[in-house]
Formats: structure tokens, C-alpha cells, sequence
């Protein structure tokens, strides 16, 4: 069956153009994940020609990666505007856990989950990666240290929980893409850990 011939395509700036694919490429990777990313993709998306993709965006690789940038900071400033409007260590630990595990963010959660399996093969994504990973853990070791500045929580090593709560945001998130127990009961299956692991009475973490 033959194709309907491509309408050319609108002539545009070459900033516009770029922008437009750096706008596709996080669309696809928020609707379908990073691994469809690709030059096909990009270009279905907005009806042009994967030559003109490669044009602007000759390194896979590279945009993979900013991809995947882009929509992680974007995320973490999003959080961190949220939580960061209460006034206690406390209740933005909370509001931290919970957010991050009502399952609202799993779209990013695919993109986080793919990016460490990619980032085997394509370093300047696993540099991104490692990057961002880092921006996560100083920003809840800074909730953390407040806590513990505050005295509300208990710890001798800030860096170390908030590593460890990272692993088990992740791990629970990534359980719940293929609806391993209950997902629906993310946030109080790790409260508990984190109130032993911070010194916190039983339910603390329950109740902003």
C-alpha cells in the first residue's frame, strides 16, 4: 500500500526547530518511555522527516540523555517547590514520601527505570544519570540535616539515609510498573523504616 506523500514541512528558525524536537523527544519519553525515543518517534511527532531529526539532533545519545535530564530536574524542582512551602523537617519528609509514592509520578518513574537499564550502553545518559542522582540525595539529606539540626530527627550520618530512602523510593516505584503487591500502599510501607531509621515515634511520617 503506498504512503500518502509527507506535506513539507513548515519552515521554521533553526532555534524553533530544535525546540520543537527537545519538546517531542520529552513527550515521548513522558507517553512512552525513554527506549522510544528514537529518531522515528521523534519525527512522527511532529510530521517531518527523521533526516531533518538528525539534522539538529545527530547524537541519539546526547538527546537520550538531556531527555532524560530535562524531565527529572523538572521534577525534583517541582518537589521541591511543594515541599519545601511547610514549615517543619517533619512535614516535608512526609509530604516527600508522599508524593513521590501515590504512584502520579509513574510516568517519570518508567523514564528513571529505563534510563539506569540504557545507561549501561550510552555513558553520557549513565553521566546524567549519576548526576541527577545526586541532586536527589543532597536535596533529601538537606531535609535530613534540618530534621536532625531542628531536633526532630535522630542520625549521625544524614548521607547514608538519604541514600537508603532513595533505594526504597525507587525500588517500591518500580515494584508497582508491574503491579507487584499492593501498590497502592507505597507510602506507609516505607514510613515505618523511616521513622526507625530518623528516631520518629510509630505514625509520625502518617500525618502532616
Amino acid at each position: 500500500m503506498s504512503r500518502p506523500p509527507r506535506k513539507k514541512a513548515a519552515r521554521k528558525s533553526p532555534a524553533e526547530r530544535a525546540a520543537e524536537i527537545v519538546d517531542a523527544a520529552r513527550a515521548v519519553a513522558l507517553e512512552q518511555g525513554l527506549y522510544a525515543v528514537t529518531l522515528r518517534s521523534i519525527a512522527a511527532r511532529i510530521d517531518v522527516a527523521p533526516a531533518l531529526v538528525a539534522h539538529y539532533e545527530p547524537n541519539m545519545d546526547a538527546l537520550v540523555a538531556s531527555t532524560f535530564g530535562t524531565i527529572v530536574s523538572a521534577e525534583l524542582a517541582e518537589v521541591g517547590e511543594l515541599v519545601g512551602a511547610l514549615p517543619t523537617p517533619r512535614e516535608r519528609l512526609a509530604l516527600l514520601l508522599e508524593t513521590l509514592l501515590d504512584g502520579t509520578r509513574d510516568d517519570v518513574t518508567v523514564v528513571w527505570v529505563e534510563a539506569w537499564a540504557l545507561g549501561r550502553r550510552n555513558e553520557v545518559l549513565a553521566a546524567t544519570v549519576r548526576d541527577e542522582m545526586d541532586d536527589w540525595r543532597a536535596y533529601v539529606q538537606g531535609i535530613v540535616e534540618a530534621g536532625v539540626a531542628a531536633g526532630e530527627f535522630e542520625t549521625d550520618d544524614a548521607a547514608s539515609v538519604a541514600w537508603q530512602l532513595l533505594g526504597m523510593i525507587d525500588g517500591l516505584n518500580a515494584h508497582a510498573l508491574v503491579r507487584w503487591e499492593d501498590a497502592t500502599d507505597r507510602g506507609s510501607r516505607i514510613g515505618h523504616a523511616v521513622e526507625g531509621m530518623l528516631g520518629l515515634g510509630r505514625g509520625a511520617l502518617a500525618a502532616r
